[in-house]
């Protein structure tokens, strides 16, 4: 049998806490080796682990994936999260890249000058209302379904639930006007293995804090 897969990546959300909470919504046990150092990461690029110098990256079923959509394709075909069919997957894939677009602007806002910060919440506040949200409570008015696409989970249900956590974070009253989404946050909720996921000791990590920035500042160098 295969060892748990391992994540290689700081102590934080970044661009591997989608990965996180796909594999625990797959029931899949996972091990973190965390990057506290630069040096740390450069003993991963001088080892050739990193296939573009960059983390993400995770060490699955005897191959070390890099780029996160890579791996999030992977675990997501592994465990039956990613349609039947083409038709399916197509749609899976447009819906999660919306969902990527917004989860972008919200990851990057602790990065913004506190200057523009008011704008910049501003502006994610009327993308969530105006441009993503409605598509998605409207794709399940559609079809009176309890999953996105097939009546069945995906990986699309998971990427959301995780958004729609993060949106809360940015205003709690976003979701108000979006019933249906806020059904489907319980639903996901309450499975089983993402349930153990949101309890509190997981390997589930908080919002980003100046501490938290400061830490991969030094780690990254940017």
């Amino acid at each position: 049998m295969a060892g748990k897969p391992v994540l290689h990546y700081f102590n934080g959300r970044g661009r591997m806490e989608s990965i996180r909470w796909l594999l625990a919504a797959a029931g899949v046990e996972f091990e973190e080796k965390l990057i506290e150092s630069p040096e740390d990461l450069d003993k991963l690029k001088n080892d050739g682990s990193l296939m573009f110098q960059q983390v993400p990256m995770v060490e699955i079923d005897g191959m070390k994936l890099v780029q996160s959509r890579a791996i999030l394709n992977y675990i997501a075909t592994k465990h039956n999260l990613y349609g039947k069919d083409m038709k399916e997957r197509v749609l899976i894939d447009m819906y999660t890249e919306g969902m990527a677009d917004l989860n972008e602007m919200i990851m990057l806002l602790p990065l913004c000058p506190a200057d523009q910060k008011d704008a910049k919440i501003a502006l994610i506040k009327d993308r969530t209302k105006n441009r993503y949200l409605p598509v998605f409570e409207k794709v399940l008015k559609s079809h009176g379904q309890d999953y996105l696409v097939g009546n069945k989970l995906s990986r699309a249900d998971i990427h959301l639930t995780e958004l729609l956590y993060y949106v809360e974070e940015v205003d709690s009253s976003l979701l108000a006007n979006f019933p249906l989404l806020k059904a489907l946050k319980t639903r996901i909720s309450n499975l089983p293995s993402v349930k153990k996921f949101l309890q509190p000791g997981s390997q589930r990590k908080p919002p980003t804090d100046e501490k938290k920035l400061e830490e991969a500042r030094k780690i990254f160098k940017f």
